[in-house]
């Protein structure tokens, strides 16, 4: 009896110290900020979209949204929003291909009533069928009304993502397809929670006015997460593209909204990424009236709204003006965003695009360029990270890349850009930019007279409403005749009710 009992009590006491252990050796990203009297919180959790099982395409996704947009074995959903509306306070979630963030932001002065809050919706999730019904009805109502018939800039760069990444875990939409929602149970999302949502898999971010002790406090209370481990999916293995390919989706649109890419090998942690980053700015800096490519197409000429170019994955561009921390990437591509143009412009909008891409990639930027791009984009930087929230959402990105930037990296990316060189610039420009091998997805009206006149290299002059300069007309009787060389089998129509679907 004896025996026994000792065996029991020295049990029990391996628990304990293990789960103490496991308290303290926690992986944390912190940002102490004394003056700022708000506290943000990131919990990165290692698991993303990547991960989602076959057939069940959103899991990780709908998980999440079950963790923060959903009741907790304390709170009905009623009773939470009910709770944090007094002390302004929310928290949601951000899932992308590689990571997961629960986040949400307080005044410290209510961090007590916040954190009971926030802790609970990850470690006592309710998972209620009314929850799960309603979230996974707002994502089949994303999916077959927003994202297929009320946003079609969104729909072409999520087409594009797809076709370019096809055949590996990033190829599907992080919230799923018709037919994996509505295959999908609550088992399923209580069984994902399970593998993934241990204390094993999650990194502490926290930021602002905290004290050490919401730090231990924080360590703690995760621990108590399952013992379950998980493995991490290799990286995306990609088919080289050969020539230029096409998704056209039929779409009865007045507009067309165009996006080509394709992968480059180069990530944040690489030497080259801020040389890359120059030339990024210099061509299609995201929402930035100077950079050249808008100058061609929108300002020039008046085609869209706007042209933007990205060497990393940039979400919800509709929306944003700055790059969002959180989508990081083992793989990244490099990624050219048309805004829609009248389908008469189509064409020639296509072939003033890959124009330009193709004199910079042979030409490289002028001493003039560089210059003026480094010292916009010194200044131009800041902008990156604003808040408290957005520093520390940078900060574990730069864990999960391994930057070594002693914990500010718009700083160490500003210290990189100061000593970087014109010689820099262009070798980056020639080592990961070409304009040969392409993926295109456009979402267009008669997508088949589309498909013949750029198989046919048919011309696609243009007339305008307006006067414009001499310069500017002489220019376009080169764009008109540029030729394309595209291959009748690299192109692709599917009807816009087809995307998504599975």
């Amino acid at each position: 009896m004896k025996s026994k009992l000792f065996l029991l009590l020295f049990i029990c006491l391996f628990t304990f110290l293990s789960k103490q252990l496991m308290a303290k050796n926690v992986e944390k990203v912190l940002l102490p900020v004394k003056d700022d009297p708000t506290i943000s919180f990131r919990i990165w959790f290692k698991v993303g979209s990547q991960d989602d099982p076959k057939g069940k395409e959103g899991l990780a996704y709908i998980t999440a949204k079950m963790l923060t947009d959903a009741s907790t074995r304390n709170n009905s959903y009623e009773k939470i929003l009910e709770k944090l509306y007094p002390i302004a306070s929310s928290y949601s979630e951000k899932v992308d291909k590689e990571m997961t963030v629960i986040y949400g932001r307080t005044h410290k002065d209510n961090v007590n009533e916040f954190y009971q809050l926030f802790t609970d919706a990850i470690l006592y999730p309710a998972f209620s069928e009314d929850d799960f019904k309603r979230i996974k009805t707002n994502a089949l109502n994303y999916i077959q009304n927003d994202l297929r018939y009320s946003n079609d800039e969104e729909l072409g760069k999520a087409a594009l993502y797809g076709f370019i990444f096809e055949g590996t875990p990033y190829s599907h939409l992080s919230i799923g397809t018709v037919e994996s929602l509505n295959n999908m149970t609550l088992d399923d999302v209580r069984g994902f929670y399970e593998r993934y949502y241990n204390r094993y898999n999650f990194v502490i971010g926290l930021a602002g006015g905290y004290d050490d002790k919401l730090v231990e406090k924080l360590e703690k209370d995760l621990s108590r997460l399952g013992d379950v481990r998980s493995q991490t999916q290799p990286k995306p293995n990609l088919k080289p593209i050969q020539g230029y390919n096409f998704l056209m989706i039929e779409k009865d649109a007045d507009a067309t909204a165009i996006s080509f890419g394709f992968p480059i090998n180069i990530l944040r942690n690489d030497e080259d990424f801020i040389a890359l980053w120059v030339f990024n700015s210099w061509f299609g800096e995201h929402r930035n009236q100077s950079s050249h490519l808008y100058q061609v197409i929108r300002e020039k000429r008046g085609l869209n709204y706007g042209d933007y170019s990205y060497i990393e994955t940039f979400l919800d561009g509709g929306q944003r003006n700055m790059p969002e921390p959180n989508n990081p990437r083992r793989q990244q591509l490099f990624e050219v965003w048309l805004r829609p143009v009248q389908n008469q412009h189509r064409h020639f909008a296509l072939r003033a695009a890959l124009r330009e891409l193709k004199k910079v990639v042979d030409n490289g930027l002028t001493k003039e360029d560089f210059e003026l791009t480094k010292k916009f984009l010194y200044s131009y930087s800041l902008n990156y990270a604003q808040t408290t929230m957005d520093k520390l959402g940078y900060q574990i990105d730069s864990k999960f890349y391994g930057v070594n930037d002693d914990g500010n990296y718009i700083n160490y990316f500003r210290k990189k850009l100061s000593s970087l060189k014109l010689e820099d610039v262009n070798r980056a420009i020639k080592k990961y930019i070409q304009y040969e091998n392409i993926k295109f997805a456009i979402v267009t009206k008669n997508a088949e007279e589309f498909n013949e006149e750029l198989i046919n290299n048919l011309p696609s002059p243009i007339t305008y409403v307006t006067q414009v300069d001499e310069s500017v007309l002489k220019e376009d009787l080169e764009i008109q005749n540029y030729q394309l060389n595209i291959d009748r089998d690299k192109i692709k129509i599917v009807k816009v009710d087809e995307m998504f679907q599975k």
